[in-house]
């Protein structure tokens, strides 16, 4: 039974795609991202202690590997004085204290973690969303804030398994994470970049970068 009926980005009608472990999945008919049905959505405690269990050491050598990607993004278009949000930074933002290591000023701002909502009232050279957007409830709110805080020829860089159109969903081990609830499909990214007027949008593996 369809229990659900917009896309959570695009507004637009949704089709049953499959059901794992008593959750439905749902396909957006127009931008191709699938979705968790929002009443299997983790209760806020639940998603923190969820939280709690990720090991993101700062100082561990292969998660810096991993994010090195978005960090040589910044490094390379911005200059330390530049500012710029870890936008769910998580309880060990290695990717800002990667910046940071070359004089680069990065504020952490997380619901749970580094919640100071003032932080949101400011603006940024450039925002970082590391493995942070497949937790988006509400996919248009939050992309809605990022672009109203960006200034001009700001970028934000986000990393997420992006769902292309060779994955089988009901064996990708990405939808299997109980946090993660939205799903982007390279359609979905270019929805995004035309409906919040960002002038740049490039795709490399899980590495997403939007420009101002």
């Amino acid at each position: 039974m369809l229990e659900q009926k917009y896309c959570f980005l695009c507004g637009s009608e949704v089709e049953f795609l499959t059901c794992f472990r008593d959750i439905y999945y749902y396909r957006c008919v127009n931008c191709l991202s699938a979705m968790m049905d929002s009443t299997a959505h983790l209760s806020k405690d639940a998603e923190k202690s969820r939280y709690d269990q990720h090991n993101n050491d700062v100082t561990d050598q292969g998660y810096r590997n991993f994010v090195k990607p978005l960090v040589e993004i910044v490094l390379d278009k911005f200059s330390p004085g530049a500012r710029g949000l870890d936008y769910g930074a998580g309880s060990g933002p290695v990717a800002a204290a990667m910046l940071e290591e070359k004089g680069y000023r990065v504020n952490l701002y997380d619901p749970y973690y580094w919640d100071n909502k003032a932080l949101l009232n400011a603006s940024y050279d450039y925002i970082i969303c590391c493995e942070v957007i497949e937790h988006f409830s509400n996919p248009a709110k939050e992309f809605r804030l990022l672009r109203s805080i960006l200034r001009p020829q700001g970028s934000l860089v986000c990393m997420t398994e992006i769902l292309s159109s060779d994955i089988n969903f009901e064996k990708w081990y990405y939808k299997n994470d109980p946090t993660h609830i939205f799903f982007y499909s390279p359609k979905a990214l270019s929805w995004i970049k035309k409906e919040y007027k960002f002038s740049g949008l490039s795709i490399t593996k899980r590495l997403i970068h939007f420009e101002v």
